[in-house]
């Protein structure tokens, strides 16, 4: 997989997304997916060959048909993309991302608790494993 290809358009991470719900499918199976007005047929079909050509998605071939498939999970793709934007806008720090995310997202005290009984759950298997 060609690492420097590892952005998503928007419309690319849509097709991805219907792509990963349903798992696998022919275009039309992803065009039907879309909200009303959906996009072209050849424009779906293009932006499917452009994941293939990145490696996002694989095909089988059955005749002149292809039926698609994610080759990345949603997981692997969210998580490389967390990693970028920390990377990328928070100089690599966890820290710094957490609390933008926490003051910028206006969270519950009981979202803000979540958060924290996994944060101790984290800390507590890490300090097991010291």
């Amino acid at each position: 997989m060609d690492m420097n290809k590892k952005d998503l358009t928007r419309a690319e991470e849509q097709i991805m997304q219907y792509l990963w719900k349903i798992g696998k499918g022919f275009v039309r199976d992803i065009v039907e997916e879309f909200p009303g007005p959906r996009p072209a047929y050849t424009t779906v079909t293009t932006l499917i060959r452009i994941l293939v050509r990145k490696g996002f998605i694989g095909f089988n071939a059955y005749g002149k048909a292809n039926e698609y498939y994610p080759v990345i999970g949603k997981k692997e793709y969210i998580t490389r993309h967390l990693k970028n934007v920390v990377k990328n806008y928070f100089n690599g720090s966890a820290e710094k991302f957490a609390s933008f995310f926490t003051r910028e997202n206006d969270l519950s005290v009981s979202e803000l608790e979540e958060l924290r009984k996994h944060i101790d759950e984290l800390i507590d298997k890490r300090r097991s494993n010291e």
